[in-house]
């Protein structure tokens, strides 16, 4: 299993924000949609192997499962509906206990740290500082964790360094945190860049 965990700073944390303007009125989810469908999609296919935690704004989290999700569709608007769908049943979810929303997506209410301490794995921050990833073996049952357009806050940062195991990049010049995605897909898929 590997799973992807991102922090979405400016995220709504209600289901009043338009699905038309998903860049600015609501909070950058352009960008989270495109993480999941990074994390989640194949050309044709699902990857069952993988989970996306969207944190928004440290106090919810939806959880996209590709082993068990139905009905998804790689673009961001209707990615987005599905967090909209999370937004709108977040009354039901009682601390760890998930609302369901569809098959494959549920909502917790819970931020970053209740959500590490929750899985289990090797947590490997993603960071433009760290240490170049070719130089390190993937990890098994790898937790990436990475944040938005923004910096990690204070408080995240504190939460990670007293829970990482690794601190990498996935290469010389900072990207897009979906573009993270996909190319820390290509270096667990090729076992590290050693196999095509």
């Amino acid at each position: 299993m590997r799973q992807f965990v991102v922090c979405g700073h400016e995220a709504p944390t209600t289901p009043d924000f338009p699905l038309e303007d998903l860049p600015g009125a609501a909070g950058r989810l352009d960008l989270l949609a495109r993480c999941v469908n990074a994390g989640l999609f194949l050309s044709h296919g699902i990857r069952e192997d993988s989970r996306v935690h969207l944190v928004l704004r440290d106090e919810y989290v939806v959880r996209f499962d590709g082993a068990t999700a139905r009905g998804l569709h790689p673009d961001e608007r209707s990615t987005a509906a599905r967090v909209r769908q999370a937004l709108e049943v977040r009354e039901e979810a009682i601390g760890h206990m998930p609302a369901e929303v569809a098959p494959g997506v549920e909502l917790y209410r819970m931020g970053l740290a209740e959500t590490l301490d929750a899985l289990a794995g090797t947590l490997v921050q993603l960071h433009e500082d760290g240490e170049p990833a070719a130089e390190h073996d993937p990890p098994a049952d790898p937790i990436f964790v990475l944040s938005d357009h923004s910096d990690f806050t204070d408080a995240e940062a504190e939460s990670l360094a007293d829970r990482v195991d690794a601190r990498l990049r996935v290469g010389p010049e900072a990207i897009h945190a979906d573009h993270a995605i996909a190319v820390t897909h290509n270096y667990l898929d090729t076992d590290g860049y050693t196999s095509y």
